[in-house]
């Protein structure tokens, strides 16, 4: 029998690794200085494509291991400049050896990795989440090689590109329109002007975009003008922080009702048999691995050993949590469900400082990588790229990023003498540091948790109702826009489907190109 060739080629690794460390350290530098992380998903798929079209029997297989394994620093690099700063923001004189961050950073990279393993089969093949930028990354591919839509998608993805570099650049285009200014019990009312939001709105579709948008009116008009108004609430700071932390507790109490739900099957004879038959081949190399980063942990960081126990825990509900978002929305709040382990382990057994923020770092690590590359393994699917090398691909750019992101922290912060500044703020860190000491509002977490499980159990995507909850009204506004036109347009045009999955495709790669391109050449020049 002729023995099929894998596409993780050789030279697909080494294209994938000069990529990689190019793109992880401007993510570091940007994550640092904006606070924010544009997916590179779309940005690696073009250029692999570019170098790799060119050579002798290269595949579009080839082609998405080998952004695989390039895009997967950046997310790693994300959860280590969303988390770790905070340390030395509390305590400037903050001592970490660098074995330690090496040792956060590829222990989240391994679990992140593991985890990725375990979600695909339900996430992409049973519930065929939409990943937007998975399936952007696939128009991409498939416009590339059949050349069908591909001025349509091509040509979105470069006004989107242009687009960006006005806004975001050149500063010629507002990054925000504010219809409504707010008032004593009304917030302001923002929309973020963004192809790439427009786009996600577009590809997720209604249903989980308005219930996105039902968090934000429920949220920010509802709740907090009502609890103003009867006295519930003495200002708009203690609504925002009501609001923000119920919506953080919709979005725990999903993850909770899963680990019932799974705690319950497990209880019924035929499921525990039909496991046992599926996972006995993995259970040992598993439970090696998680040995083995346990030993990592405990020997080269200060988190104690029940903590670890705890870490591998809440980082796998974490990690669901992440990829499960990203899948629904193209958000992932990595940061968010750091912090979140981080207050549950401590509400146990209460690391020092320095451990705890190596805990935020490890569980950042882990939900960036594996929200990463639920999207390259989305686009695989449909390819049909073989998943065991798109997964090893992940392994080795998500551990060789690890050491590259860990580098580039340690540079910028002997560039820049520190976080915090004006030159890196690390504005997701300073959040880190100011939730380190408890949850700010408890009787609003415990109501969202208790709300997010029972919306669970209705089949209410209660995660996602929960991020309309905590984030910008700028973010769901826009997205529920890009629902509602794609809705329109769909019922309007001919083949309307068709062409707005590949417009909303190149909104998405044009923003995210572009916010790649800036942030490299902002860090190296």
């Amino acid at each position: 029998m002729e023995r099929v060739k894998s596409p993780l080629t050789l030279r697909g690794i080494l294209l994938g690794l000069a990529g990689l460390v190019a793109i992880t350290a401007s993510s570091m530098y940007v994550a640092l200085r904006m606070g924010a992380l544009p997916w590179p998903t779309v940005f690696v798929t073009v250029l692999s494509m570019a170098v790799l079209s060119k050579a002798k029997g290269s595949t579009l297989e080839e082609i998405n291991c080998t952004h695989t394994i390039m895009s997967a620093g950046a997310m790693v690099a994300g959860g280590l400049a969303f988390t770790l700063p905070g340390l030395w923001m509390v305590n400037p004189d903050a001592s970490i050896p660098f074995i330690s961050i090496v040792a956060i950073a590829v222990v989240g990279a391994v679990l992140g990795t593991l985890f990725t393993s375990l979600f695909k089969p339900t996430m992409i093949d049973k519930e065929k989440l939409p990943y937007p930028m998975g399936v952007a990354s696939y128009n991409t591919l498939m416009a590339g090689r059949e050349k069908k839509g591909a001025p349509l998608l091509f040509s979105s993805l470069l006004g989107s590109a242009i687009f960006t570099f006005l806004r975001d650049k050149l500063l010629l285009i507002p990054s925000a329109i504010i219809p409504f200014m707010g008032s004593a019990t009304l917030p302001g009312l923002f929309i973020w002007v963004s192809p790439m939001a427009l786009g996600i709105g577009s590809i997720i579709g209604g249903s989980l975009a308005f219930v996105w948008a039902l968090g934000m009116i429920l949220g920010y008009y509802v709740i907090t003008p009502f609890g103003i108004m009867s006295g519930l609430f003495q200002s708009m700071a203690e609504a925002d922080s009501f609001r923000s932390n119920l919506g953080l507790g919709l979005m725990i109490g999903t993850g909770l009702a899963i680990a019932i739900k799974a705690v319950i099957s497990l209880g019924k004879r035929g499921d525990i048999r039909k496991k046992r038959e599926i996972n006995r081949g993995r259970l040992i190399p598993i439970s090696i691995l998680l040995l083995v980063c346990l030993l990592v942990l405990f020997i080269f960081t200060e988190i104690p050993l029940f903590d670890i126990v705890l870490l591998f825990l809440g980082c796998y509900l974490a990690c669901y949590l992440s990829a499960m978002l990203t899948g629904q929305t193209g958000i992932n709040p990595m940061e968010v469900f750091a912090i979140l382990v981080l207050l549950i382990i401590g509400a146990i057994y209460r690391p020092s400082l320095t451990g705890s923020f190596a805990i935020a770092g490890v569980v950042a690590v882990a939900c960036g990588l594996v929200g990463d590359v639920m999207n390259d393994l989305k686009s695989g699917s449909l390819i049909g790229t073989p998943f065991k090398d798109q997964l090893l691909g992940e392994a080795i750019g998500g551990i060789v990023g690890a050491v590259v992101a860990s580098v580039a922290l340690i540079v910028l912060k002997e560039a820049y003498g520190g976080f915090g500044t004006a030159e890196l703020p690390a504005p997701q860190a300073a959040a880190v540091t100011t939730m380190i000491g408890g949850i700010e509002n408890i009787p609003a977490f415990s109501l969202g948790v208790a709300i997010g499980i029972a919306l669970y159990l209705f089949k209410i995507p209660a995660a996602t109702l929960g991020l309309g909850f905590y984030l910008s009204s700028s973010i769901s506004t826009i997205v529920a826009l890009g629902a509602l036109v794609a809705i329109v347009v769909k019922k309007a045009v001919k083949n309307g489907d068709e062409k707005l999955s590949l417009i909303s495709s190149g909104f998405l790669g044009g923003e995210g190109i572009m916010g790649v391109a800036i942030a490299i050449f902002s860090m190296f020049g």
